[in-house]
């Protein structure tokens, strides 16, 4: 499972999207990065292949997009690998 996660703007909690397929995950990945780079298009809508769930998104509102590969390795509940960002205006 590959997992997406967007990163909004003042909020400390990110969207995340699961993707079965490395291919489909790293499409959806290069979308919200272009999107995020030409500030086109206006908007996102990205599907969660363990849910089902959809969800859509203002590219205004988004800061940031980490995408991982969950290996099935035992982590604590509660820990999220990846980065933190500090932002500042």
């Amino acid at each position: 499972m590959h997992i997406l996660e967007l990163l909004l703007k003042g909020n400390p909690a990110a969207i995340v999207i699961q993707q079965k397929e490395a291919e489909a995950a790293n499409q959806a990945y290069q979308s919200v990065v272009n999107a995020l780079k030409e500030g086109s298009p206006k908007s996102l809508e990205l599907t969660c292949d363990r849910t089902g769930k959809k969800v859509f998104v203002l590219t205004a509102e988004l800061c940031g997009v980490q995408m991982t590969s969950n290996s099935g390795g035992a982590s604590p509940i509660g820990s999220r690998t990846g980065f933190t960002a500090r932002l500042e205006n």
